[in-house]
């Protein structure tokens, strides 16, 4: 990560063919710093810092910005305006999600079409939060 910049970690389910997708295609301004990658499935101190914030990443992706965190579909929306509008795909994800109401609409169906593959891909949840009865889908 460039120092000189403050960068930005985005935190999702990287064995969501969704998911995953869409984290790779996104392409943040460089004034935003670098975007990195971190898979949820992985461990490590920002999942543990998203658990005990008692924030469920089978329920959203977390995107951290320095010091602020965005959680689901405040995630999506603060990506979108943080998006370098180079390509289709980035031009499209920030008309799309550049409303925090849409975006608040339009995440709960986004995140059950990720359940759904999921599922059908015979995945477990992360259940980072470890709560009982909830490793598969």
């Amino acid at each position: 990560m460039n120092d000189s910049k403050p960068g930005l970690l985005l935190v999702y389910d990287k064995q969501c063919p969704f998911c995953d997708a869409y984290c790779k295609l996104v392409r943040v301004q460089s004034a935003a710093g670098s975007l990195e990658l971190v898979d949820a499935r992985q461990g490590g101190p920002q999942i543990q810092h998203i658990t005990e914030m008692g924030l469920d990443v089978d329920e959203g992706m977390v995107l951290i910005a320095g010091n602020e965190l965005y959680y689901g579909a405040d995630a999506i929306h603060a990506l979108a305006l943080l998006s370098s509008r180079s390509g289709v795909f980035n031009r499209l994800n920030f008309l799309i999600f550049r409303s925090k109401t849409l975006s608040r609409l339009l995440y709960p169906l986004l995140r059950t079409g990720r359940n759904l593959a999921l599922k059908l891909l015979g995945r477990s949840r992360i259940n980072n939060l470890n709560r009982p009865g909830n490793d598969r889908f």
